[in-house]
């Protein structure tokens, strides 16, 4: 097993700007980190060197890390740190199928239920998903995606379904969003959030329901495995 001790300046390194809620900054940028695959399993991963990376002490990080174990993202390995725990292929056809038959349309119906002026707040967060694609920041886009659909969803009104979402993110893992970069391609996977505002816009939402499958499909698609 290899230690990110090793190399404290790895990739997934990122600044945070202190905030009031630290934990919930540094708990949502370590999950985007091991979706994103920034963190990988089989690697240790200590407070004190993650910490480092974020320029803040290690008790929000050692914090966080407890909220990703109750997620069942990490373990911990007494007296030397974290481990993520690795997701097979089974798992996230199963992840896939279920957010297949819940999100396309939870979040059509969350649409129809949203007050017009919030579509000026969705395109700041869609610009926001563009620009860390733009960055080559897998860990601010995999950030900025989850907060963009969970938004959406919070329209829907059904705090089960937005957490019971939120949890099957959680369990996605996105490794072939390295590729895309690389391929420079992620820019235009970015952009098709600002195309389902612009369905939502024209409350095209027979267009909407097969957008948003798609936008699904690709997660197990080549934004998981980069072919």
């Amino acid at each position: 097993m290899s230690t990110a001790d090793e190399n404290p300046s790895a990739p997934g390194a990122i600044g945070i700007i202190k905030r009031e809620n630290l934990r919930t900054v540094v708990t949502n940028a370590l999950r985007a980190a091991v979706i994103s695959g920034e963190m990988e399993p089989g690697t240790m991963y200590s407070a004190p060197t993650l910490s480092k990376r974020f320029g803040v002490s290690a008790t929000p990080v050692r914090e966080a890390m407890l909220d990703l174990m109750s997620e069942g993202l990490v373990t911990s390995v007494p007296n030397k740190g974290y481990v993520v725990v690795p997701v097979s292929d089974h798992d996230l056809d199963e992840i896939t199928d279920l957010r297949l038959m819940i999100e396309p349309t939870a979040t059509v119906r969350a649409a129809t239920l949203m007050p017009e002026d919030i579509m000026p707040e969705l395109r700041e967060m869609a610009e926001a998903i563009v620009a860390a694609a733009r960055a080559k920041d897998l860990i601010a886009y995999v950030e900025a995606d989850r907060a963009f659909h969970l938004r959406i969803l919070e329209f829907y009104g059904n705090e089960r379904l937005l957490k019971l979402v939120a949890d099957l993110r959680a369990q996605t893992r996105l490794y072939g969003l390295k590729s895309l970069v690389a391929n420079d391609e992620l820019v235009e996977d970015a952009l098709q959030h600002h195309r389902i505002l612009d369905l939502i816009e024209r409350r095209q939402f027979d267009d909407l329901d097969p957008e948003l499958r798609d936008h699904i499909g690709r997660t197990r698609g080549i934004w998981a495995t980069g072919v």
